[in-house]
């Protein structure tokens, strides 16, 4: 059985990508710089450009993935608003606090969604106002 969600333990880490994947990435960006410095040629030269295009494809794969996860999670939670409320989401909600509200439970969701647009609540203020979960595991 997995741990309910909640607000201390709903960061998501994925092992590849951020023990594996970014650290191996930097590790070499470093010892591409280091064997520049140590032997400077056109190979060093290249070395540290295909590093440096190593780390920009890894950082973009991972934020488009995240950019187009937000895109859906706004989607489906302004339908979500719309089964509960008949009305859609109040269009002052950021991306930010959207993705948030997609912790709430159906009870707490359309009161903290008004809450969140008059009082302009931070995102992680909101997480710390959920009171039951709603988990999401299936997020990069």
């Amino acid at each position: 059985m997995t741990q309910e969600q909640n607000y201390k333990n709903h960061a998501r880490f994925h092992p590849l990508f951020h023990f594996i994947g970014m650290p191996l990435a930097l590790i070499t960006f470093i010892g591409t710089v280091v064997y520049l410095f140590a032997s400077f040629s056109w190979i060093s030269v290249l070395a540290v450009i295909g590093s440096i295009c190593l780390m920009v494809s890894i950082v973009l794969v991972r934020t488009y993935a995240t950019k187009l996860q937000d895109r859906i999670i706004r989607g489906e939670e302004n339908f979500r608003h719309y089964l509960l409320t008949g009305e859609p989401l109040n269009p002052r909600l950021t991306t930010g606090q959207i993705v948030a509200l997609r912790f709430a439970s159906d009870d707490q969701f359309p009161s903290l969604c008004q809450k969140t647009a008059a009082e302009s609540l931070k995102p992680d203020d909101i997480k710390k106002t959920i009171k039951k979960w709603r988990p999401d595991s299936l997020r990069v």
